[in-house]
């Protein structure tokens, strides 16, 4: 947003709204920096947790802070989603996963049958009626 907002002559912002959201947003980064170290010397020391933001927390900071004005995010356009396509996804135990896909096999194999018995009871009726 910074580089997209930059004067390439001069090298200032010149829209104030820009300068202020990002004025803004530099705060509550560094404000959020500054409590997880906090939190980092709160615990043992022999612990190695990484005090640095993840990219996802750096862009819920970025979409609350922003202002919107029909929609759109001031300065950035429309979201295409709240989280990136590469966030991580929660783990499932693939035997949980096997279990709910057979699961899901014997009810459509039921379905099949009872959709076959349907037509076999159609096709028994069609010849009682010729």
């Amino acid at each position: 947003m910074k580089t997209a907002h930059t004067n390439k002559h001069t090298g200032e912002i010149d829209d104030r709204v820009v300068r202020d959201v990002l004025s803004l947003i530099e705060t509550q980064k560094e404000d959020e920096e500054t409590r997880l170290s906090q939190l980092q010397t709160d615990l043992d020391a022999t612990s190695t947790a990484s005090t640095n933001l993840s990219r996802i927390r750096i862009n819920e900071i970025v979409e609350s802070s922003v202002p919107k004005k029909n929609g759109c995010l001031v300065g950035l356009g429309h979201r295409a989603r709240s989280v990136p396509p590469s966030a991580p996804q929660p783990y499932v135990n693939p035997e949980v996963l096997m279990d709910q896909l057979k699961d899901k096999d014997d009810c459509i194999a039921a379905l099949e049958q009872k959709m076959a018995d349907q037509e076999a009871g159609w096709e028994a009726t069609r010849k009682q009626n010729e």
